[in-house]
């Protein structure tokens, strides 16, 4: 049962209609009492229709877990969580209008017990405390700095389970190469070649707007995006949808290269 089936009741509430409306345009389309926040959505009914795509690789039960969701919007996953039985759910993002829907949702949906933070993923070492679950979907290519949002969300909130998404573009090839890179091809002046491979990670910057929004700035190939997460400290358990991954908390690749890592990386030097 997903949380439109849930929340559709015999009758829309007016007053209910009317906040809906004064919040909007919505971003996630949730049935809400029998209301949908965003019926004429152009990818559809979204989110729920990619979430059914990967939810079989989420766990059924997590009772008694901790959830972060960061970059929530108006809270889709964070109330799917809250669903599968999360003690404690906290859903920050920067919009003040998302959080804004997060909470009208959660009201009408009965998880009043959701948080909602105005909070950047930069921030989220303030939070001081660790999650089961860690929520960053639809968040990395709006981000001036995407992989030092990776170094912190594992530097400081992530203890397990991370869900990520990113949209990607270029090949869905990935390119195998070597650990370390020659600068050039032994026997030759010439650089190797594979940097050419439409399989070879590439993290494609866009100067000005992109589908009309000046917030999107990285957009990675899916060879990137996974080369990204492993140089993070998240090993991929699952590529559960074209551009979601569900990974687990591993060490990171840095960790045993000595005592300056931490000064090449200074936003991931070792854990204490």
């Amino acid at each position: 049962m997903n949380l439109a089936e849930r929340s559709i009741a015999p009758e829309a509430d007016a007053d209910l209609k009317e906040r809906i409306e004064a919040l909007a345009p919505w971003f996630h389309n949730m049935n809400l009492n029998g209301i949908e926040t965003a019926p004429d959505h152009f990818l559809g009914d979204y989110p729920n229709f990619k979430f059914q795509r990967f939810a079989p690789h989420l766990p059924k039960d997590l009772t008694g877990k901790t959830v972060l969701d960061i970059g929530c919007n108006a809270g889709f996953y964070a109330m799917e969580m809250k669903r599968r039985g999360a003690d404690y759910v906290l859903g920050i993002d920067s919009d003040e209008r998302y959080l804004a829907q997060g909470r009208l949702a959660a009201e009408a949906l009965g998880y009043q017990d959701i948080e909602f933070r105005n909070l950047s993923v930069y921030d989220v070492g303030a939070l001081g405390r660790i999650f089961d679950v860690v929520i960053f979907m639809g968040v990395l290519y709006h981000l001036r700095h995407p992989l030092l949002a990776l170094d912190l969300i594992y530097e400081h909130v992530a203890s397990d389970i991370l869900i990520f998404q990113s949209l990607q573009r270029g090949s869905s090839d990935v390119t195998k190469v070597p650990e370390n890179h020659p600068f050039y091809v032994p026997g030759t002046h010439e650089a190797p070649a594979y940097f050419d491979e439409p399989g070879y990670p590439k993290l494609h910057f866009v100067e000005r707007e992109y589908a009309d929004d000046w917030t999107n700035w990285w957009i990675p190939n899916r060879a990137c995006a996974e080369a990204m997460l492993r140089a993070s400290g998240f090993s991929i358990e699952t590529r559960a949808e074209d551009e979601v991954y569900i990974c687990r908390r591993a060490e990171r690749p840095y960790d045993n290269w000595g005592e300056n890592a931490g000064a090449v990386y200074p936003a991931r030097g070792k854990s204490a």
